[in-house]
């Protein structure tokens, strides 16, 4: 798990850099921003024909799964992030990278949600206080953003000319994609446990793999389609530090978002959804504090603010894994002689429950 957060926070860290870095030295192409969110899928193909069983053992490693459920999910998960990465990109070209970070932080309150709806979660008071701080997180980002549109915030040169329209565009392109974002994670773990049953890596690999090409073959036809490929070669040498710097940025924005999915979708398989956006938002204080060294964003004291609420709505939910870790040990410890109700028929006749399952069944047991 320790592999997979920092994988998570390493690609989460330094992918949006990276995109910034694409608009600020020179390129303009969204479709090949939105094609480097998905592209470094083919080198997880290393690891995954690595681990694919023998026919002989395949039965272990690959349960029965009907096929064409499983293309069928995975091109309609492959279409959803190819439209999520298109938002993003969008995002990233009208928002400095820290205004873009904080407000991706509303990914979390969205998968409060979705884990609720979709996968069960349970809701609690400390779950609803961080919804309703990142929310309003957000919020004042939004507000910020707009009072402050004349900045020199590290936006590209076409969005900080477009005034105070762009900007809203991009807010709302960032809580629209945040909000699909965390639709795909609770997919994701839906998958895991209604139709694959299984939650092992070689299974991570493959949902990784065909989604991710999905989302890159509906990437390149939109590039072709659009016409912005002719243009490709002319924005590269035209880039501000060279071809090869050109290059070098594409491929670190697809290993960068290649990795922060793989660490989520693991993180999704080990544990939950809710869990693998809580541990993607510990980037969330690091990725302004970098853009204000590399691309002089300014730590305004709204940001500032904004960064501290979204540090508190995390705290909340790590703070709620942490009571319910505590209590699960709690129940775990438990003898029969602890439930209330098997000490008072002790002197009737044996408790009906199988040995040793009140430290399990003790809850519901004291709730009757």
């Amino acid at each position: 798990m320790l592999v997979d957060m920092l994988m998570l926070l390493c690609g989460e860290a330094m992918a949006p850099l990276l995109g910034r870095l694409y608009y600020n030295s020179g390129g303009n192409s969204t479709w090949m921003a939105t094609l480097a969110q998905s592209a470094g899928s083919p080198l997880l193909l290393i690891p995954l024909l690595i681990l694919t069983p023998r026919p002989a053992a395949g039965g272990e490693h690959r349960p029965a799964v009907s096929k064409a459920k499983m293309a069928a999910i995975c091109v309609g998960l492959g279409l959803i992030i190819g439209c999520d990465n298109l938002m993003y990109s969008y995002a990233m070209l009208y928002l400095p990278v820290s205004t873009f970070s904080l407000v991706a932080a509303t990914q979390l309150a969205f998968n409060a949600v979705t884990s609720r709806l979709i996968n069960a979660q349970r809701f609690t008071a400390l779950t609803f206080n961080s919804v309703v701080v990142l929310t309003f997180s957000a919020a004042l980002l939004g507000v910020g953003a707009s009072s402050a549109s004349g900045d020199d915030d590290g936006t590209s040169g076409s969005s900080s000319s477009s005034g105070g329209s762009k900007r809203a565009l991009g807010f709302v392109m960032t809580l629209s994609a945040s909000a699909v974002y965390a639709l795909i994670l609770s997919l994701f773990e839906v998958t895991f446990d209604k139709v694959v049953r299984t939650r092992t890596l070689w299974w991570v690999l493959t949902m990784q793999v065909y989604t991710h090409a999905v989302a890159s073959v509906v990437s390149v036809a939109a590039l072709f389609v659009s016409g912005e490929w002719s243009k490709i070669p002319a924005e590269a040498a035209a880039f501000k530090h060279g071809r090869a710097a050109y290059v070098a940025t594409l491929v670190g924005i697809a290993v960068g978002w290649q990795a922060a999915a793989l660490g989520a979708v693991r993180l999704v398989a080990r544990v939950s959804s809710l869990f693998a956006n809580v541990a993607g938002t510990v980037a969330l204080p690091l990725v302004p504090v970098f853009a204000v060294a590399m691309f002089g964003d300014r730590m305004t004291g709204i940001k500032v603010l904004a960064m501290l609420m979204a540090v508190w709505g995390f705290l909340s939910y790590v703070y709620q894994h942490y009571l319910d870790e505590r209590h699960a040990d709690e129940w775990k410890r438990r003898s029969p002689a602890d439930c209330r109700m098997c000490a008072e028929r002790a002197d009737e006749k044996p408790c009906p429950a199988p040995a040793g399952s009140c430290a399990s069944s003790g809850l519901r047991r004291l709730n009757i």
